[in-house]
């Protein structure tokens, strides 16, 4: 069965008389990324590649010299002033940490690597083995947080912290390229980033952009878009994971309790305005559970869909109010 969800507020601007679609894409941060937008300057491209390499220079745990792998690697008892972007993505994944009690923990890039889902020793790799209950005890034991001072964007390093913003900085970069094109006067567009996606405006035919949410099954139901005015993040255990003695470990891991998450859920997919709050969320209801993380969405006003795993194979759909309530 195919539906169709729909913002409940639709612009009346129309695209440029006459505009064309045209195309840009690339790399970056280990996956690809492509904008289709309604006009726009000769030298986009190289605009929109400037704004993730900002991100990549500041965020990415994957590059030692980035400002996160500095901050990773400072001494314990140390402040250190983050750049302005760096800082206020930090300082954001910090609340949706506080928010749902440690799910979502931007600090527990130990975790991460230690079950090989980080830069170095990874679980694709030859002579990989999942970590022992004590390891993961020794992590859990000397972990930390940092502290943030935001009249001087400082984040102290303690000693054990390991930032990894992964859960984040996707959905941060699709809202970066869009604010460029915003700044642009660019206001009919399509953005993409491994996955995660934003859209303003319509197509030159006056049709939104429609996209259809990422399905772990075929079996989940097809569920139709009009990303207008709205980012789509998803969050799911298919993506990456392995395998040891028939057990699964997928990528996402539960920072209280230091293991890969096992609570069922096949993916959750949030919907906002901020790509950025939608990835995030996406992250922390997954580590939730469907329970936990359908009442937290509620109360927070977040429109999600849980996609559960059953016994015969099957998934169960659950979603929330406010995602309900776009569903036509």
């Amino acid at each position: 069965m195919r539906r169709v969800l729909l913002p409940h507020e639709i612009s009346s601007a129309p695209p440029p008389a006459g505009g064309t679609i045209a195309d840009w894409h690339g790399t970056s941060m280990g996956t690809g990324w492509s904008v289709r937008a309604v006009g726009g300057p000769a030298d986009l491209g190289d605009r929109l590649q400037a704004e993730l390499d900002l991100v990549v220079a500041q965020m990415s745990h994957w590059e030692p010299t980035s400002s996160l792998g500095r901050f990773n690697r400072a001494p314990a008892g140390t402040w250190h002033e983050l750049p302005p972007e760096f800082f206020d993505v930090l300082s954001f994944g910090l609340d949706v940490c506080d928010a749902t009690g440690g799910a979502c923990d931007p600090c527990a890039g130990a975790l991460v690597n230690l079950w090989g889902f980080g830069p170095v020793d990874r679980y694709d790799e030859p002579g990989f083995a999942p970590p022992t209950a004590a390891q993961v005890a020794g992590v859990l034991a000397h972990r930390a947080h940092v502290r943030l001072d935001a009249a001087g964007r400082r984040a102290w390093q303690p000693g054990s912290v390991q930032l990894d913003l992964s859960a984040i900085a996707k959905g941060y970069a699709v809202d970066r390229l869009a604010g460029c094109l915003d700044r642009l006067g660019i206001g009919h567009y399509l953005v993409e980033v491994g996955g995660e996606l934003r859209g303003a405006g319509v197509k030159p035919d006056g049709q939104p952009w429609w996209v259809s949410l990422e399905q772990p099954l075929e079996n989940a139901g097809e569920i139709v878009v009009a990303l207008h005015g709205l980012a789509i993040a998803t969050s799911g255990d298919y993506r990456r994971f392995f395998q040891t003695d028939a057990r699964r470990y997928p990528h996402t891991i539960d920072p209280r309790t230091g293991m890969p998450i096992d609570s069922g859920i096949a993916s959750v997919t949030v919907i906002h305005a901020s790509c950025m709050t939608a990835d995030a969320w996406s992250t922390a209801l997954t580590v939730l559970g469907v329970d936990e993380g359908l009442r937290l969405a509620e109360r927070r006003g977040l429109a999600a869909r849980f996609l559960v795993r059953q016994a015969d194979g099957t998934l169960l759909e659950t979603v929330s109010s406010h995602f309900g309530a776009m569903l036509d």
